[in-house]
């Protein structure tokens, strides 16, 4: 992951923000009281820590990422947001998340925001992830869809270009997500099925 984004992480947030749609619709969506807690699974630039921070006051706030380059502009981004007391950063792999790493016994909320797409074992992080909730914890996920709904040149097209940056939709997790929207928790799909943003209780 550092040599993916050794270079990348200098221009992450400016470029990603024409495609990762749903961010901060998520974000406003979280309701989160003071004092709740909210890890982030792969953080990336902190780009939503940070906003979460803002939104939320009060909120104790942690990141993990794989890559300890991305991590570096992360420290960064807090530091100079003055948010070093609130948001906690620490360099893992996704599937081997354990609350233990910062400290605390577990989360009451866990985000992956475009992260199970680079993720290699998502499977493995989603399990991880739930485990680190509380018993009243909520997952959320936000995240590219299945593309089906742009239509079938512009689904190949897209395909193709995330595939230069090492992404690949999880089309069996929004389908196995579908069966259960409305029972365990929201399912919003995004136009033509680009992107989708789940919110639910521990799995």
């Amino acid at each position: 992951m550092d040599r993916v984004y050794r270079r990348q992480r200098y221009v992450y947030d400016f470029t990603r923000r024409y495609y990762l749609f749903g961010r901060d619709r998520l974000i406003r969506d979280l309701s989160l009281r003071p004092g709740a807690s909210l890890i982030e699974v792969g953080c990336g630039t902190a780009r939503n820590l940070i906003a979460i921070a803002r939104a939320y006051p009060g909120t104790r706030l942690y990141g993990l990422d794989a890559s300890e380059a991305m991590l570096e502009s992360a420290r960064m981004a807090v530091r100079r947001a003055g948010l070093e007391q609130r948001i906690f950063l620490k360099q893992g792999l996704a599937e081997d998340l354990a609350p233990a790493q910062f400290g605390v016994e577990n989360f009451e909320n866990v985000l992956f925001s475009y992260s199970l797409s680079m993720i290699p074992d998502w499977r493995g992080a989603l399990a991880a992830g739930s485990a680190a909730l509380s018993p009243s914890g909520r997952l959320h996920v936000v995240d590219f869809g299945d593309l089906t709904g742009l239509g079938k040149l512009a689904e190949r097209a897209m395909r193709g270009w995330l595939t230069l940056f090492h992404v690949t939709p999880r089309v069996e997790f929004l389908a196995a997500l579908e069966r259960v929207a409305g029972k365990t928790g929201h399912l919003t799909l995004l136009f033509g099925r680009y992107a989708f943003i789940f919110s639910q209780g521990k799995m």
